[in-house]
């Protein structure tokens, strides 16, 4: 009896270590068509119901990820390119600096 127990306890733990990142490539698998949820549901006896709203809040996740991506990417290239225009300008400034002062120490030197 103390070895069905242990058993279920181990099982227990297997489950919970179901992470995020475990079911997200689970139903990555699943949507791609890899995979399909009663493959899942027997592989890791897991009911196809649980499984089934593991994918339902995937896609949610992705719909909702896509409809929010244009302003964010907009968002971060403008972000992007105001620093590279910013590092741009303190290079040229330096660049400038650093020929007038070449100049400068040629005009001493002759």
């Amino acid at each position: 009896m103390l070895k069905g127990s242990h058993m279920s306890m181990v099982m227990e733990e297997e489950f919970k270590r179901w992470t995020a990142k475990r079911k997200a490539a689970l139903v990555t698998e699943i949507i791609q068509g890899k995979t399909s949820v009663a493959e899942a549901s027997r592989a890791f006896d897991i009911p196809p119901s649980e499984i089934e709203e593991w994918v339902d809040e995937g896609r949610r996740g992705m719909e909702n990820a896509l409809r929010a991506k244009p302003l964010d990417i907009k968002e971060q290239y403008e972000r992007q390119i105001k620093e590279l225009q910013e590092a741009y300008g303190e290079a040229m400034l330096e660049l400038r600096a650093r020929k007038k002062l070449a100049s400068l120490l040629g005009e001493d030197e002759k």
